[in-house]
């Protein structure tokens, strides 16, 4: 008899070796975890800060709730299936010498996989889950949209809210069941309830049963998901990608078709029941070949039968019922079936005083680019060089002595990086915390030598706009976080501004709002410091129990997290509103999923020459709403959401999700109101719609005889930069007044492989101002009207026109002579369509911007086009005149400028001085330029010869006078 071997003692250097190894483990948990607990505990004082701790607990539990689904929903199947394959297995088993050896090899291992494998699959499955907290959240909270749709009878809210859910659970349970379904396969032949003899596969009792009703229960779940095919194909695109929604043959033979198949799946599930209990596999594996048979049969060839067959055909005939439904719904989707049409009888020929019944839209034009003149604005309004600009300035309206004018804005943002050697932690976090400031500019006139007229600008700020509050420490491009706030009596470290003329001494403050979390214990710092990765937060002695660290300090970062649901629009503004400088961002709620409404790429709508696409756009929606309107406080960096759209069943969705974060409309002051505008995004995606859904007749729709698109950028060389739309107060026919309004413009759709007409289609502009009215919209507000341009009235579209500007010798010698031999460049402004007189006119800015390193582009010359008829002046009142005979009947808003080089009054900037770096001499020698120019033409037209040479030589002297100041630089 021989006993068993006692077991080998550890020994005090193995022991020593595996505890040192634990502690190690352990000391790199603990600090994993404290570093996960600094992040969440840091956002947990964010948003406890911002008023919206309710949202992040919202998001966690329903993202912690929908995790344990996961984890559970996968991990006790599987833990079942693995441990009934385990216990029901036969006692005696013969087993295979090599089937042995692997049940050596796993046995000791078992119970540790038995927990393990479906802990494993549980925690990904919960990972996944938890991602789709929204989705859930929908479906919990679903609201009826009270709108049925034409197939099924079903409200639309089902196919927004509930069927993607119901979706994704039937995605989920199946795998699942396959997961559970291999696990069982494995364990059972693992341990001998499934054994292989060549041709002979012997299944015990127990391993029959339980695969038979995994099947069973797998098939039923198809014939779930079949059944929810059907209602998809009311959202799936169709007609060969022509519309969206239920076609004939997808009525007439795919959903009948989805029907039988899952009626055929439940019967093929019963089959798999019946062989649990008999022991017969013949009948489920027949049943399994006539399900596949009828998928193949039924599912695919009879529908492509009936398309290719009966359908295409006839296709028109068919299909128009189907195309009204689609036009109808996508229409009601995009929030573009009220727009009002009108057919537009432009006329092409500029008669004297043509613009007499339109001299408020004239004297509102907008010659001022703010794509063009952000340098400006940074030479003339920057003053140090840690303040900057945006590269494309805001559009914004204030009353002013009673008169609404339209300006041009941006705010005077912080820029570390340009402190150079003087970049520290100190100074970057401490010193140089904030901008100063709006900037506005009248988006209507420009001082005689082409600079921005400025109605509100310099430091200390000082102007014609509201009083307020000018510091701004929540904006765009704003640094990573700042640290702001110290105890009474404190000096102020804080750069506010440069005071002086020669800013030889500078003022200082200290921050006195609640723009962010505390640092008043250990433990907060801490968390801070770990969450930024700089330990200055924990040891520098400037920072106390009353200083507040500012981060997250975007507008539209701000409103996203406290908004989640919303997608924003891609261009916030500044607005000075009730004597606060705020930031006003518009949101939308969209939908993927609204019956029979045409999808459609947000990104890829919203993309044009100032809007970058996506590469690889994954946002495809088919509904969208202007539901919210946001303000962030450029001082505290306060969140407000207020309801723009109250009915919308898709945020009525989300305020059940997240009660009490958005304000009622009524709550929005008159103030606000004045400065809410409509969002261009929304307005880009319904253009984008128009383009094919402004036809409303489905024969003509399938034809797509008569469908556009936008026009190309003409300032750009890139064929696939559309043009954007431009805000303007003017009156567009069948408005009572001139209105602050949104407008785009139509060209033909080319055909594969040509090129498009450039002729005008269609005009499309939308009433932008909300009123002044506190909680009250204007009735107004929101329509969109839409001009449809008569193919035989054939005027030019933006494209020709630039083409026409170029292409005229008068115009291409006169911007020849502001190239001034290439020492300066020709920037063109944006082109402006106006439908006034009867026509459209055309207005373009030329700005000429010379080569140095300081130098910003100036306004020079307008032209403009009306018809085939152009014209070139210094002002755009020359420029009408010209245009129209001598007299165009109306004034425009630069009517006062005189011509370059000479002054004219009113044209001082408040609160400023004229820049160091502006070359008066370069301005001189233009204007000299200019005035030999039309000298010459003058000689030429009369047919002085004489005086034709003298201009000529006063030209090249002036030229050369040019060359010789751009290079002194003086």
């Amino acid at each position: 008899m021989t006993t068993a071997s006692p077991p080998h003692p550890m020994t005090p250097h193995r022991r020593g070796f595996l505890i040192a190894w634990l502690t190690v483990v352990a000391v790199v948990v603990v600090v994993i975890a404290f570093f996960v607990f600094a992040g969440l505990y840091a956002d947990v004082l964010w948003y406890q800060q911002l008023g919206f701790s309710g949202v992040l607990f919202t998001e966690w539990g329903w993202g912690i709730g929908m995790f344990f689904v996961g984890v559970l929903g996968m991990g006790v199947p599987l833990w079942l299936s693995i441990n009934l394959a385990h216990r029901l297995r036969p006692v005696y088993a013969k087993l295979s010498a090599q089937l042995d050896r692997y049940q050596q090899v796993v046995e000791p291992l078992r119970r540790f996989a038995m927990w393990v494998v479906p802990i494993v699959f549980g925690l990904f499955a919960g990972i996944a889950s938890s991602v789709r907290w929204q989705q859930a959240a929908m479906f919990v909270n679903a609201t009826p949209v009270g709108v049925k749709d034409p197939q099924f009878g079903i409200d639309d809210g089902f196919y927004m809210f509930t069927l993607p859910f119901l979706h994704s659970i039937v995605a989920f349970a199946s795998a699942v069941l396959i997961i559970c379904f291999l696990a069982t396969i494995a364990v059972a032949y693992l341990y001998g309830s499934i054994r292989v003899n060549g041709r002979d596969v012997r299944i015990a009792k127990s391993a029959r049963i339980q695969i038979a009703v995994i099947a069973a229960v797998y098939l039923l779940v198809q014939a779930g998901s079949v059944w929810l095919d059907r209602y998809s194909t009311v959202t799936d695109s169709n007609v060969n990608g022509l519309i969206s929604g239920a076609a004939y043959a997808d009525v007439n033979a795919t959903v009948p078709a989805r029907t039988i198949l899952a009626g055929v799946a439940v019967f093929v599930a019963a089959l798999f029941v019946v062989a649990a209990v008999i022991g017969r596999w013949r009948y489920p594996l027949i049943g399994v070949g006539l399900l596949i048979v009828a998928a193949l049969v039924i599912g695919t060839i009879y529908p492509w039968a009936i398309q290719k067959l009966q359908v295409a055909p006839s296709a028109q005939t068919l299909e128009t019922p189907y195309i009204q439904k689609a036009i109808t719904a996508t229409r009601a989707a995009y929030g573009v079936s009220d727009v009002t049409e009108s057919t537009y009888q432009a006329r092409t020929t500029a008669s004297p005083g043509a613009l007499r019944t339109d001299a408020q839209t004239t004297a509102s034009i907008r010659i001022i680019d703010p794509t063009v003149v952000s340098p400006a604005f940074g030479q003339l309004q920057q003053y140090k060089q840690y303040y900057q600009f945006p590269d494309v300035l805001d559009v914004d309206r204030y009353s002013i002595a009673g008169k609404v004018q339209d300006t041009v804005t941006a705010v005077r943002s912080i820029d570390q990086s340009a402190l150079g050697d003087s970049q520290n932690w100190f100074n970057d976090t401490l010193v140089y915390t904030h901008g100063y400031g709006l900037v506005a500019a009248a988006g209507n006139s420009r001082q005689p030598d082409g600079k921005p007229v400025f109605l509100e600008g310099g430091i200390p700020t000082a102007g014609t706009l509201p009083t307020y509050e000018p510091r701004v420490y929540f904006g765009e491009n704003m640094p990573a976080y700042s640290i702001v706030g110290a105890a009474a009596g404190s000096p102020p470290i804080e750069l506010d501004y440069p005071a002086g003329g020669n800013g030889a001494q500078a003022t200082y403050n200290t921050y006195s709002g609640n723009g962010g979390p505390k640092l008043d214990s250990f433990l907060n710092r801490l968390a801070y410091a770990l969450k930024f990765q700089s330990e200055q937060i924990l040891l520098s002695t400037s920072v106390n129990a009353d200083s507040q660290i500012l981060y997250d300090r975007a507008p539209a970062q701000r409103v996203q997290k406290v908004a989640p649901y919303l997608t924003l629009d891609s261009n916030p503004y500044p607005s000075i509103v009730d004597g606060r400088l705020v930031w006003l961002i518009d949101g939308f709620t969209t939908s993927n999923d609204y019956p029979y409404s045409m999808r459609s790429s947000y990104s890829a709508d919203i993309a044009d020459s100032e809007t970058l696409p996506q590469q690889y756009p994954v946002d495809s929606i088919n509904y969208v709403r202007n539901s919210v309107k946001a303000t962030v406080d450029a001082y505290t960096g306060a969140v407000t959401l207020y309801a723009w759209d109250p009915n919308d069943p898709v945020l009525q969705t989300w305020e059940k999700v997240f009660p009490t974060t958005v304000k009622p409309l009524s709550d929005m002051s008159g103030d606000l109101m004045s400065h809410v505008r409509y969002p261009e995004d929304l307005f880009k995606t319904q253009r984008a719609i128009l383009a094919n859904y402004h036809v409303t007749d489905p024969g003509q729709f399938f034809l797509g005889e008569d469908t556009w698109k936008v026009p190309d950028d003409p300032r750009t060389v890139d064929s696939s930069s559309l043009q954007p739309p431009y805000y303007l107060t003017m009156q567009v026919p069948g408005q009572k007044s001139p209105t602050y309004s949104l407008y785009s413009t139509y060209i033909p759709a080319s055909s594969a492989g040509s090129t498009s007409r450039s002729v005008l289609k269609g005009y499309l502009a939308v009433d932008s101002d909300a009123g002044t009215t506190a909680g009250t919209v204007a009735p107004d507000y929101g329509t969109l009207r839409l001009l449809d341009v008569p193919a035989e009235d054939n005027v030019p579209g933006p494209g020709q026109v630039q083409a026409n500007f170029e292409n005229d010798s008068t115009i291409s010698s006169q911007l020849n002579v502001l190239r001034v031999g290439g020492a300066t460049a020709v920037v063109y402004g944006n082109l402006l369509t106006i439908p006034v007189g009867g026509g459209l006119l055309y207005v373009e800015p030329v700005y000429v911007q010379s080569k140095g390193t300081t130098s910003f582009p100036q306004l020079q010359e307008v032209m403009v086009a009306f018809g085939e008829n152009i014209a070139m002046e210094p002002t755009l009142d020359a420029a009408l005149d010209k245009l129209f005979g001598g007299n165009s009947g109306a004034s425009a808003g630069d009517q006062g400028v005189a011509k370059p080089g000479t002054t004219s009054p009113g044209t001082t900037t408040p609160g400023t001085t004229a820049p160091t770096g502006s070359n008066a001499a370069l301005q001189k020698a233009l204007a000299a330029a200019q005035q030999a120019f039309s000298d010459a033409q003058a000689a030429l037209k009369n047919g002085d010869w004489t005086a034709y040479g003298n201009a000529q030589a006063a030209l090249q002297a002036a030229i050369q006078a040019a060359v010789a100041a751009e290079n002194s630089g003086k």
